[in-house]
């Protein structure tokens, strides 16, 4: 069914990630991953729209995170780097943010996770979408998605047939809940990447505002680059 290209882990809520080799998988997702967000004076953590979780904070996504042991380590947009348990790490955010009272702190009763704890693509969605969208670059780091998967490059939306099935990646067991719906953060520029200011309203009209799958994990373990992907079948009925 395919093998894994690429892994990715975002130290913190909508900020760009880092990419890995291999990465252990529990119940949460990628160990890390997500694990730490950028929080508002009432509550809400940052993100790229707002909800009763979410606090739009745009510039968020210009940022990047990346781990030093368990500390996440920020770079900012113009290039300074700070700590996560820096002492005034949380002024830095909030002035460079223009966002007062802000702070960098670890996820506690809410999840950070926007669906589910393993969001996944393939580069056969890629492909199809990147045929919707002539001029565009359609790069996997725009979707922010934890594991990208080599299905060849025939376009298709391959992962959307996993839904409502279980995959081994490795050691790790998945069971694909539903398709991964988006937001305005697809077309943000970011990570290198420039702006594609009309690439949701093409994954709204070809699509419905979805693309690459969300999943949540019946069987955690290491999960490494180049390990085969295979189809285990029907999901067993689960509380959500």
């Amino acid at each position: 069914m395919g093998v894994v290209a690429a892994l990715w882990r975002y130290p913190v809520k909508s900020m760009a990630g880092e990419r890995l080799t291999e990465v252990h998988v529990g119940d949460r997702g990628l160990d890390g991953d997500r694990l730490y967000a950028v929080y508002e004076p009432g509550g809400r953590f940052g993100s790229g729209k707002n909800s009763t979780r979410f606090r739009l904070m745009p510039g968020l996504h210009a940022f990047a995170a990346r781990y030093d042991g368990d500390v996440p380590v920020l770079t900012f947009p113009d290039g300074r780097v700070r700590r996560g348990d820096a002492a005034d790490v949380h002024g830095e955010l909030a002035a460079a943010l223009d966002f007062p009272g802000v702070e960098l702190a670890k996820e506690a009763g809410v999840p950070h996770h926007d669906e589910a704890p393993v969001h996944l693509v393939t580069t056969s969605s890629l492909a199809w979408l990147a045929g919707h969208t002539p001029g565009v670059a359609v790069d996997e780091r725009r979707f922010r998605a934890n594991i990208l998967l080599d299905t060849g490059s025939v376009p298709g939306r391959t992962e959307e047939s996993w839904v409502g099935e279980r995959v081994r990646i490795g050691e790790v067991e998945l069971e694909v809940l539903r398709k991964a719906v988006r937001c305005v953060m697809v077309g943000l520029p970011a990570d290198g990447l420039p702006a594609a200011p009309g690439l949701l309203k093409t994954i709204s009209e070809v699509n419905g505002v979805t693309f690459g799958v969300q999943a949540r994990v019946v069987r955690g373990g290491a999960l490494r680059v180049g390990d085969d992907v295979h189809g285990v079948g029907c999901s067993a009925p689960h509380s959500p």
